[in-house]
């Protein structure tokens, strides 16, 4: 199995700016796509933004030019750079990895318990 445990979400004044980590431990054999998603209660969880094993990146429009996200895969860890935050940003955002295990063929989906992300106007 893998672990995914987020880090960094919290209350900030709209314009302020969070750093989210994720670190995925376990029986990792390779992690490919990294990405993060987030749900606004009444909401379904929508994609924020991905990257691939080799560093690509894709972006949701509603957070181009605000968001940055990147890896370490080194330190198996993926973050979320958010700037310029608005309080529409505000939901529980989680960590997912798609990888592939020690203990079993194929590729996988894993999800973090989430982070809460508020926003103040």
């Amino acid at each position: 199995q893998v672990q995914l445990v987020e880090s960094g979400g919290g209350l900030v004044q709209a314009g302020g700016s969070l750093r989210l980590s994720c670190v995925a431990s376990g029986n990792i054999r390779r992690i490919n796509d990294m990405g993060w998603y987030r749900q606004a209660p009444g909401m379904q969880r929508e994609l924020v933004a991905g990257i691939t094993s080799g560093g690509r990146t894709h972006y949701e429009d509603f957070v181009k030019g605000r968001f940055t996200i990147s890896r370490d895969n080194a330190k198996n860890t993926v973050y979320l750079q958010m700037n310029s935050l608005k309080p529409e940003d505000t939901a529980i955002y989680y960590c997912n990895c798609r990888a592939q295990i020690t203990t079993l063929d194929g590729t996988w989906d894993y999800w973090g318990q989430g982070t809460q992300v508020t926003v103040s106007s």
